[in-house]
């Protein structure tokens, strides 16, 4: 939550733009410094206001109300980066929303891993009726995520998470693998 700072300084002092003539009396000065005093917050929040707007500066209490506005919900319990990085991915997410590519973009950074997507479905064309459709009669999709040892992976929780964007009707299977060096270890979810 944002909080007012303790002696915030001001850039523009009232007391140095006003006349001449005010500015030799005592409690013009007194006046006017109460006035940066409340005033010094609000200027200082306007001048970053930039800072604010971009997820990799914007403070962490101030992420997530951004993550509203790209209607991406955040878990709380991600660490601050991977919020952070989901919610300056969250257009092109919602962009590629239900495709293969941003399927394994929106698996990638939940997880860091490297991720393989493999649809049945396809489209395409044909200019002579009764031509061979692309993929296959029973709709599936199956997610594998390879990361590194030590870096676990719920695949349950990663079905969660994706389901939301895949149609309804498409079985989903999620595969994560902990790859080590010259081992790997397989979790499955169907």
């Amino acid at each position: 939550m944002r909080t007012g700072l303790d002696r915030a300084p001001t850039a523009h002092p009232i007391a140095q733009t006003l006349p001449a003539v005010y500015q030799e009396y005592e409690f013009v000065q007194q006046l006017t410094a109460a006035l940066d005093e409340v005033l010094a917050p609000a200027l200082l929040t306007l001048d970053s206001f930039a800072a604010y707007l971009d997820p990799h500066l914007a403070p962490e209490d101030f992420l997530d109300w951004l993550a509203g506005w790209v209607a991406y919900p955040l878990d709380g319990t991600w660490p601050p980066a991977q919020r952070r990085a989901l919610v300056a991915e969250a257009v092109q997410l919602h962009r590629w929303r239900g495709t293969r590519r941003g399927l394994a973009k929106h698996v990638e950074l939940l997880t860091g891993g490297t991720v393989e997507v493999v649809d049945t479905g396809g489209c395409g064309w044909s200019p002579h009726p009764g031509s061979r459709l692309p993929g296959t009669p029973e709709p599936r999709i199956e997610v594998t995520v390879r990361t590194r040892a030590g870096a676990p992976v719920d695949p349950a929780r990663i079905r969660t998470l994706i389901v939301d964007s895949l149609p309804a009707h498409v079985p989903v299977t999620v595969r994560a693998e902990s790859v080590a060096v010259g081992r790997a270890r397989v979790h499955r979810d169907q």
